[in-house]
């Protein structure tokens, strides 16, 4: 026999579920690939000026994932998995995407969720509360039903807020799309293409189902958004044939390295030598130690177009890997020149003076981290080895402190703390890295505190 749960314990876990159902996940693996970062960022440029954000303040990220997705946790920044990469055929899908999860960023629904969320949970509470004194007060089935009641209440009040904020996106991404002179068609096309996926995944697509839903039927926003879309003047305008050819070849570019190599082959056969499936399969060979043949495509890349930078960072990457430093060298010097210092491929150009270990290339090594991290001081790799290069020159407190700011971003708090300590009492008072030190220590004890209040 089972016994009927306490209302008590009961209502915890309904609240528990709530509150996990509510909470974005964020322990997700970011995906740094200076190429596709550029191509999203010219997607979304034109995009950014019709919603009138400022460009340089909004932000896209790149999400090993294979689920087809993208959202807003916080602040002007949209994160993109790779299966939505994957999943779209053109660069035109992702835009209409991009659109919509820039209407979340203008109309401020990160904060207004957050505060949803608790007024959905004051509710759970208060059911929580008259439940179990019902309870305690002998009327248990009664108490359970104010729980359940409240609980419905609860979930309700925070799906039916949810699908009225989708709804609104979906007509701000209309709007941005259409400032921006792009077609909806892809937009449109992507939508068709998640209702097919929950078709297929056994979702009902019934009206009564949207009330247990974040979103609102795709059937009926592809509606909604179709008569809108037909309308506009840009809705027969050609996509940017450029944007596509780059777009497929980035699409390509991931496959190979997030693929297993014998699937990567068999996406991409030999026979075919267009460039996309040859830079796939360029990165198959190089995950499967197959060095020649990686070299192989990359070269056969680069007789096609010299100076492509990508290309150049394909070369160098599977040479510096390969444990070919300094015939990575040349490929690298010439890809960081073309993209104006990019701060991965300079980061890889300083990866790659350093093994080769001899220490006349340290002082460039030294150069082209500190211009790496300049411009983007989230790269933990960079700062690592930009560490190496002051510790080699007997540097040790900006060692220190390359080392201090590495650790925080590895949310290795106390060390990057001790780390960052030791720095400012040795670096020149007043200098720019003794301010910075001071500013990685304060980063590093807030966490702790943070952390430390959480218990």
């Amino acid at each position: 026999m089972r016994g009927r749960p306490h209302p008590f314990a009961f209502c915890l876990a309904l609240l528990a579920s709530l509150v996990a159902a509510a909470t974005p996940v964020a322990a997700q693996s970011i995906l740094r690939d200076a190429e596709t970062e550029q191509l999203l960022l010219d997607m979304a440029a034109p995009l950014i000026e019709a919603s009138e954000l400022e460009p340089g303040n909004v932000e896209l990220v790149l999400i090993n994932d294979n689920s087809i997705n993208a959202f807003v946790a916080g602040g002007q920044v949209i994160y993109v998995h790779t299966g939505l990469i994957n999943a779209a055929e053109t660069a035109n899908e992702v835009q209409g995407v991009l659109a919509h999860e820039l209407g979340h960023i203008t109309a401020g629904h990160v904060v207004r969720f957050n505060e949803r969320s608790k007024a959905a949970n004051g509710i759970s509470i208060l059911s929580l509360l008259l439940g179990v004194g019902a309870a305690l007060a002998g009327a248990g089935d009664a108490g359970m039903g104010i729980i359940a009641a409240g609980q419905q209440a609860a979930l309700g009040s925070f799906l039916s807020f949810n699908r009225d904020q989708e709804a609104s996106t979906d007509l701000a991404g209309v709007r941005y799309l259409s400032g921006a002179g792009i077609s909806g068609k892809g937009m449109i096309k992507f939508f068709e293409r998640l209702r097919g996926n929950e078709i297929r995944a056994g979702y009902s697509q019934s009206d009564e189902s949207a009330y247990g839903r974040t979103h609102p039927l795709t059937g009926d926003r592809i509606q909604t958004l179709r008569g809108l879309l037909e309308q506009d003047r840009h809705w027969d305008t050609e996509p940017d044939p450029a944007l596509q050819d780059r777009f497929v070849r980035a699409k390509a570019k991931l496959y190979g390295y997030l693929a297993e190599p014998h699937r990567t082959m068999n996406a991409f056969p030999a026979r075919d030598t267009s460039v996309p499936a040859r830079y796939a399969r360029a990165y198959a060979y190089h995950k499967d130690a197959r060095v020649d043949l990686a070299l192989a495509e990359a070269d056969a890349l680069l007789d096609l177009e010299p100076d492509n930078p990508w290309f150049l960072e394909l070369k160098g990457q599977v040479l510096l890997e390969s444990g070919r430093p300094k015939d990575a060298l040349g490929p690298l010097r010439r890809a960081t020149e073309l993209t104006r210092a990019h701060p991965l491929i300079a980061g890889m150009l300083g990866h790659a003076l350093i093994a080769t270990e001899d220490r006349a290339n340290f002082a460039e090594a030294e150069q082209v981290l500190r211009a790496s991290v300049g411009r983007d001081r989230y790269n933990p790799f960079a700062w690592y080895q930009l560490g190496v290069v002051y510790e080699a020159r007997g540097d040790i407190p900006r060692a220190r402190l390359a080392s201090a700011e590495q650790q925080v971003m590895n949310r290795l708090y106390p060390q990057a703390l001790a780390n960052a300590q030791a720095a400012e009492a040795n670096l020149p008072y007043g200098s720019a890295d003794w301010i910075r030190a001071q500013d990685v220590a304060l980063e590093a004890r807030a966490e702790l505190e943070r952390v430390r209040d959480r218990r």
